[in-house]
Formats: structure tokens, C-alpha cells, sequence
């Protein structure tokens, strides 16, 4: 059995033609944009300013409850170190915090250099 076929126009044949209508002509540009459409463009009335500071090494604590502490201590010099149990916690705590004296990011040589 062949169903009939169906095209692609679901309007039937116009007994009336007319010719299309011309559009208005598009200029090549715009009114300019600020940003592109969709996009907020608020500008925040305070940005925060930047006294130069900014850090340098990180220090990561996690002791839920009753299980075992863990922690991790990571500097940008390149120094990654992590300890499990409150023992080796508590030793990296104070590894960190020594850390601060030695480390090549934040002490300089221009005052000794210069003595």
C-alpha cells in the first residue's frame, strides 16, 4: 500500500500572487556596543585595591569529629608536603610555620646584600 506524498509547503497553492516585498536596507555597522548583547555592563562603583600582597603558601586542616586528621601544607616555591594522624598533624603545623623563615619567596637578600 503507497500513502500519498506529503510536500514540504503545508499551505496549499495561492490563487492570488504577489510579488515580495522589499526590506529596508541594513546598514553594514551598528550602533556601537559596550559589550556583547546578554552581557551586564555594571561597572563596580569601589573595585578593591591591591596593596601588593598576596599568598604565597597554603596550609589545609581537615579533622572531622572522631576520624583521623589529615593536613596539607603546599608553597609556591614548590614545597607540597601532607601528613595523616594528629602526631604528624601537629609536626606539620609547626614545619609550616617555619616554613614562613626559609622560604626563597619571602625572604629577601636585598637587606643582608646591602649590609
Amino acid at each position: 500500500m503507497t500513502s500519498p506524498r506529503l510536500s514540504k509547503s503545508l499551505t496549499g497553492p495561492s490563487t492570488n500572487p504577489r510579488a515580495a516585498e522589499p526590506t529596508a536596507p541594513r546598514t553594514a555597522m551598528g550602533e556601537p556596543k559596550g559589550v556583547a548583547e546578554g552581557v551586564p555592563n555594571a561597572v563596580r562603583p569601589n573595585p578593591p585595591h591591591s596593596d601588593g600582597r598576596y599568598p604565597v603558601a597554603w596550609l589545609h586542616i581537615c579533622a572531622p569529629g572522631r576520624a583521623t586528621p589529615t593536613a596539607t601544607s603546599r608553597c609556591e616555591c614548590g614545597r607540597n608536603r601532607s601528613a595523616v594522624g594528629h602526631p604528624r598533624v601537629l609536626a606539620l603545623i609547626d614545619d609550616h610555620t617555619a616554613h614562613r623563615d626559609t622560604c626563597p619567596l619571602r625572604t629577601t637578600t636585598e637587606g643582608r646584600a646591602a649590609a
